[in-house]
């Protein structure tokens, strides 16, 4: 699995003000989308395209559009719905699907409570959207289950990660066509299993309700 953090000086100052506890929801989510907006870019680079013609104001020019099938965007819910929207003003061809996992606080595992996806994925390139990468577990989930669908190729977009996340995500996909885009790799996770130092509960953050 490849794994690439976004090396950005506006991103980082992005980072930061996510960071910070005392900045309120609104705001919280607009820097959410701006930093989706920054990761979508630069994972949507090599999208398979086509080549057409369009008519321009002064003639006809060759261009290239984004290839059939086209790309599925797959946020886990609840906090995922926060880089949704970025991610599709990027994408515009873009279609959405929706998958609900709630980590259990005893045993940590994730538990599935919504899946509103195709049931085969052939072809597809899928963008797991997830803030969070802490244990690995629910993307892990996320991302064996859509590769079983037949995804042709899985890639993942989260905020922040700890090392601990990406070892778990990276030995569930083994040598699959996976790949993980980040904005930060923090410490690691505390005894709770959050990311440390983190941003808190990006969900709650983002909505403003535990």
């Amino acid at each position: 699995m490849r794994t690439t953090v976004l090396t950005h000086a506006a991103v980082d100052d992005t980072m930061a003000r996510l960071r910070d506890a005392a900045t309120p929801s609104g705001e919280f989510r607009r820097l959410v989308y701006d930093v989706t907006t920054a990761l979508t870019l630069e994972a949507t680079r090599d999208l398979s395209v086509s080549a057409t013609t369009v008519v321009t104001p002064m003639g006809t020019a060759r261009v290239s559009r984004i290839a059939e099938p086209v790309p599925l965007a797959v946020p886990i819910l609840r906090a995922g719905l926060g880089m949704l929207d970025a991610f599709l003003r990027v994408v515009p061809a873009a279609e959405a699907g929706f998958l609900g996992l709630k980590r259990d606080e005893v045993t940590r595992e994730p538990r599935m409570y919504a899946d509103r996806m195709p049931a085969r994925l052939d072809g597809r390139h899928v963008f797991v959207l997830d803030p969070m990468l802490a244990t690995g577990g629910s993307l892990s989930f996320a991302v064996t289950m859509l590769l079983e669908r037949g995804a042709a190729r899985v890639t993942c977009l989260c905020v922040v990660s700890a090392p601990e996340g990406i070892a778990a995500l990276a030995d569930a996909v083994a040598d699959r066509p996976v790949e993980l885009w980040v904005a930060a790799t923090d410490a690691g996770l505390n005894a709770s299993g959050f990311i440390t130092p983190g941003l808190g509960d990006a969900g709650d953050r983002l909505f403003g309700i535990a």
